[in-house]
């Protein structure tokens, strides 16, 4: 039998064309679903930036059970859909601990400046370096302040997969003219947790498309 490999599947969502991914194993089985008595497919979802119900309709209607929800940060356009998501899915929602005044807070999360204040209470602040275990995977919470003060990404050292929000991107790295944001505790963050990660660590970003860690070692200017 194969052994299970890690997937990322993803939804762009919301004004700024955010990136919500969603995680899970995939183990070779049709786990779409004709009964109520079906296998579904556990995942993690990762920034629900709008629209939770839909996130929740069409995870649900492919055959997905959603068992947690993780931030990468709490900017306005990646949390729009957490409430209504938390609430049909049941799942737990965590942020890194650092992350406190975005969530709940909604001019410093940039909510109120959009016309829709968002706050909330995650069900847990995670600590730096965090091993967190869900649907059947493992990954580890990599504190990565800069483009926010809790800005984080999650590593998956199995299959070498990194969810680096807007920490890091194709070429770029995320903006820091935000509250709390600083652009020297940005490319210190990269340097010193991310540019150590195996170069073959495939990058998925809070938005625009895929990279990988030796491409941004490469030709990542900022950096």
């Amino acid at each position: 039998m194969e052994e299970s490999k890690i997937m990322v599947g993803s939804m762009t969502l919301g004004m700024i064309q955010t990136n919500c991914y969603f995680v899970y194993l995939e183990d070779g089985q049709n786990h779409e679903v004709q009964t109520v008595h079906e296998k579904r497919t556990h995942c993690i979802v990762f920034d629900p930036a709008d629209r939770g119900d839909f996130i929740y309709d069409a995870l649900t209607d492919r055959g997905f059970s959603i068992d947690q929800i993780l931030l990468t940060h709490a900017h306005f356009d990646h949390i729009g859909g957490v409430s209504e998501l938390r609430k049909l899915s049941g799942a737990p929602l965590y942020c890194y601990e650092a992350e406190k005044a975005l969530c709940e807070n909604a001019d410093n999360n940039c909510s109120a400046e959009y016309g829709r204040s968002i706050t909330f209470t995650p069900d847990r602040y995670l600590p730096d370096l965090e091993m967190i275990e869900a649907a059947g995977m493992k990954c580890q919470l990599l504190a990565t302040p800069g483009h926010t003060v809790g800005s984080c990404c999650y590593y998956f050292e199995q299959g070498h997969i990194l969810i680096s929000g807007d920490t890091l991107f194709e070429d770029s790295v995320g903006r820091t003219d935000m509250p709390t944001g600083s652009m020297s505790a940005l490319v210190r963050s990269v340097r010193q947790r991310l540019m150590v990660l195996p170069e073959d660590t495939i990058v998925y970003p809070g938005h625009g498309g895929t990279t990988t860690i030796g491409h941004e070692r490469a030709y990542n200017e900022f950096l």
